[in-house]
């Protein structure tokens, strides 16, 4: 009898070892995870999103408060809390703040999956969910691709995360979904979270993903739509460069172009999305962008001329780095 308990005992010990030992692979593999981005629901969000019901999101109009009621609908049905307070997930912004004249206050959205080992530390994905209203002739703005193409995305890697943290797969430290409103009239959200009321601790602050325009090709890649732009990934930390390129060769193998990294770029794009409020805080960033395009702030940025194939394939991008830096033993280094 001693003899059968034993070797139950063994049996059992070897089966839950190699249960560990199954579970710590999987861990260390986010295609699973990836693979739930796809083109469909990407399309179906965007749709949504981008019709006229949002009246082009123009900052604290009617329009833009449908939009953050849609993003936050997203987080509550996926079960994806806020790190606010219980189904709260708005940051408000008294209108005052915006230094012009808007019809109401208006917020940035937040939402997050806690980190497993440590949860202080923090990865920010962010893009901004207003765009320039109506014009004046009474043509809805739709932003389709800016930046109906990076809060979709969002909403996309979101869901991917929570998989994961569902399949006892939580990163290790905190991944924050941060929706920003007033980009359009100067980068008014971010500001507000990184210099008035930043819902994590700037020092925790590992990272900032931010993406801005990533559904469309520009002129300069008519002949080669496999490419994505990446703006400040060396500026603040040659770490967060090399684990970009790593993961993109490992997993996505995209042309990353750098042209708009350099520090003499006329266009000054570094300057010109939310990323850098992170950035003059000493926060390395990313800055994933398409390039301007002819629908750039007109009516006609509608999400029938959105690329999905080439959009699910830089959101896995930005999914598969947001994953290794989220789980590495030590956080980036700033130089």
């Amino acid at each position: 009898m001693k003899k059968v308990v034993f070797l139950l005992s063994i049996s059992i010990l070897i089966f839950s070892c190699s249960s560990s030992q199954r579970k710590q692979s999987k861990a260390t593999n986010p295609k699973p995870y990836a693979e739930t981005i796809t083109s469909g629901e990407l399309k179906e969000l965007l749709y949504a999103y981008s019709s006229d019901d949002f009246e082009g999101r123009a900052t604290g109009t009617s329009g833009q408060k449908k939009a953050v009621e849609f993003i936050k609908k997203h987080y509550i049905d996926n079960k994806i809390p806020s790190p606010i307070a219980e189904d709260d997930y708005f940051q408000e912004i008294p209108k005052s703040y915006f230094g012009t004249t808007i019809e109401n206050d208006s917020e940035n959205v937040i939402a997050y999956i806690k980190g497993s080992e440590k949860p202080e530390e923090v990865i920010v994905i962010s893009a901004h969910l207003d765009h320039i209203g109506v014009s004046k002739d009474g043509q809805i703005n739709n932003g389709a691709d800016d930046d109906g193409s990076g809060t979709v995305a969002i909403l996309e890697m979101a869901e991917a995360f929570k998989k994961a943290e569902k399949d006892g797969f939580a990163p290790k430290r905190s991944v924050v979904f941060l929706h920003v409103t007033g980009e359009e009239m100067g980068l008014y959200g971010s500001r507000y979270y990184a210099d008035e009321d930043p819902i994590f601790p700037l020092k925790k602050t590992v990272v900032n993903l931010n993406i801005d325009m990533i559904g469309r090709v520009d002129d300069n890649h008519k002949n080669n739509p496999n490419y994505v732009y990446l703006i400040g990934t060396d500026r603040l930390s040659k770490e967060l460069h090399e684990v970009s390129e790593t993961t993109n060769k490992a997993y996505v193998n995209i042309d990353l172009d750098y042209t708009f990294n350099d520090e003499n770029d006329p266009n000054r794009f570094y300057y010109r999305s939310d990323h850098y409020n992170f950035a003059k805080h000493k926060i390395p960033v990313i800055f994933y962008f398409n390039g301007v395009h002819e629908d750039y702030h007109r009516p006609s940025d509608t999400p029938d001329k959105i690329n999905y194939e080439l959009l699910e394939k830089r959101t896995q991008l930005i999914f598969y780095t947001a994953w290794e830096l989220a789980n590495r033993d030590k956080r980036i280094k700033v130089d």
